[in-house]
């Protein structure tokens, strides 16, 4: 590989530093989030609870939530179990066990303030326990309608990329490097900027550092994302990867990171997409198939499915 003809400058390290990439470990993900782990923090500051809250997955958003409601009615159901059978007056059941579903129920009407009345708290302590559960019941849901909102009204950009990023013939007898992407909602995106980086481990006087270079596009931006796009890096004389073999790559732990800005006209805010590719997604002497065709009437169809479709050629 020679590093001395490449008209890039090496200072672009996109605020990584240079320390070297082992063990296949990029530091972005595939997914967009930073690889990095964080230590030494206090034990609440690593909780993060409303970050972890908004970006959590709906299953396992849903699954906190349900279960946060299940244990705060549990706790309050032992609570009036252990406060004797009397604490509550209504009550039909006449095990230990009738007593304490009583009991799960008269929590789940009081901590929702619905209050059918079948049942209702009898002495001091039983209704100093249910008034403090209905004031925890009303802070709890305020907390998860808040929640909620900022999940629905967080702009998220719903980019489907392609899986690999080929090396194929572009324009005639050159190559390029690219891969696809697409709009996977029905929603208009409009002014999209893209900046492909790469990045690589290098020994420099007996020490591996990484190395980061912006590659030139052939387009970095373009209006309006009606179909997929296809973004290409050419390789020709001023490439950084124009050196590069298949053994060179992996030698090198090859990460291309991929950063995307768009408007989102629906929310009319500016949004983010990231994704990488690592040497293990490229795939030599290929081309993608179309993703798109048209109805009987005409009408352009993108299939989605098809984003990552391709061939290998001779």
């Amino acid at each position: 590989m020679n590093h001395n003809t490449r008209k890039v400058n090496p200072e672009d390290d996109l605020g990584f530093g240079t320390q070297p990439v082992i063990k296949s470990q990029p530091v972005i993900n595939k997914d967009g989030s930073i690889n990095i782990k964080r230590t030494g923090l206090p034990f609440f500051n690593r909780l993060n609870s409303y970050q972890t809250l908004i970006n959590m997955s709906w299953p396992k958003f849903w699954l906190v939530v349900l279960s946060g409601y299940m244990v705060a009615n549990i706790i309050f159901a032992c609570i009036y179990v252990a406060l004797g059978p009397d604490s509550l007056d209504g009550k039909s059941g006449a095990t230990l066990f009738d007593h304490f579903m009583d009991a799960f129920f008269f929590s789940a009407q009081t901590i929702s303030t619905v209050g059918y009345g079948h049942i209702s708290p009898q002495g001091m302590a039983a209704n100093c326990v249910a008034a403090l559960e209905s004031m925890m019941g009303l802070l709890a849901f305020a907390l998860a309608t808040g929640l909620l909102y900022g999940r629905f009204s967080k702009p998220t950009a719903k980019i489907k990329y392609s899986e690999n990023i080929l090396v194929a013939p572009y324009k005639g007898d050159k190559t390029g490097l690219m891969f696809r992407l697409a709009n996977s909602r029905h929603n208009v995106l409009i002014d999209l900027h893209i900046e492909v980086n790469f990045s690589y481990n290098e020994e420099v006087n007996g020490k591996t550092e990484r190395k980061f270079y912006p590659l030139v596009l052939e387009r970095k931006a373009v209006s309006i994302l009606s179909i997929n796009w296809t973004v290409v890096h050419p390789i020709d004389e001023d490439s950084p990867l124009k050196d590069f073999t298949p053994e060179d790559f992996e030698k090198a732990q090859v990460v291309f990171s991929v950063l995307l800005r768009i408007f989102d006209d629906t929310f009319s805010q500016t949004i983010h997409s990231r994704t990488t590719y690592t040497y293990k997604d490229m795939v030599w002497d290929a081309k993608f198939k179309p993703t798109f065709d048209r109805d009987q009437d005409g009408r352009v169809v993108l299939h989605l499915d098809k984003i990552n479709d391709f061939e290998k050629i001779s």
